[in-house]
């Protein structure tokens, strides 16, 4: 699946966004304040971002919270009608654009727009092209039973099944090997 660099960064950040969210009460919220969401926005090299306030971060967390449910989505249809509806009350603005080295790209959101409209709009047009595409499974959650992290399987089979195969995959994968050995021993 050939993605171009402007929605495979939209992807990054809907990824990174979404986990940010405490997975349940034993961690900590990744975007517990401003600095911590102006450090997301730095990380994601997200253009076009003024100064960030309060109200600003509310309305990412809320947003990270619809994304979720994009993520969960039980099929193709679910996830469309959600996606409308974000990139709906975005109020979408298409223009080309040319910034920071990059060549000809398309930015969905209005100039000027707050961060969590630029964010709604261009991340959920990057997760539009998805369901587009008849690839709507490729956004999911990791199989390992601890972790729920989110991702974007972007391998040419769809076998991806873990948010990072050195941690998740591997542990996973050590565990098996040690219960065989124990029980080939035991």
């Amino acid at each position: 699946m050939l993605i171009p660099h402007d929605t495979r960064c939209a992807l990054d950040a809907v990824v990174g966004l979404v986990n940010t969210a405490p997975e349940d009460g034993t961690t900590a919220d990744g975007l517990a304040d401003v600095a911590a969401l102006e450090g997301f926005v730095r990380s994601n090299d997200i253009s076009g971002v003024e100064a960030l306030s309060d109200v600003d971060l509310e309305s990412v967390r809320a947003l990270r919270g619809r994304f979720d449910e994009i993520f969960a989505a039980p099929d193709a249809r679910t996830a469309a009608e959600l996606i409308n509806k974000l990139v709906a009350g975005a109020g979408t603005t298409p223009q080309l654009t040319d910034h920071d080295g990059y060549d000809w790209h398309v930015h969905y959101f209005a100039p000027g727009a707050s961060l969590a409209d630029h964010l709604a709009a261009d991340c959920g047009m990057a997760l539009a092209f998805f369901v587009v595409a008849g690839e709507q499974e490729r956004l999911r959650r990791c199989e390992a039973p601890d972790c729920r992290r989110a991702f974007v399987d972007l391998s040419r089979n769809r076998s991806r099944r873990y948010c990072d195969s050195r941690t998740c995959g591997n542990r996973l994968h050590v565990a098996a090997y040690r219960a065989r050995r124990k029980e080939a021993t035991g």
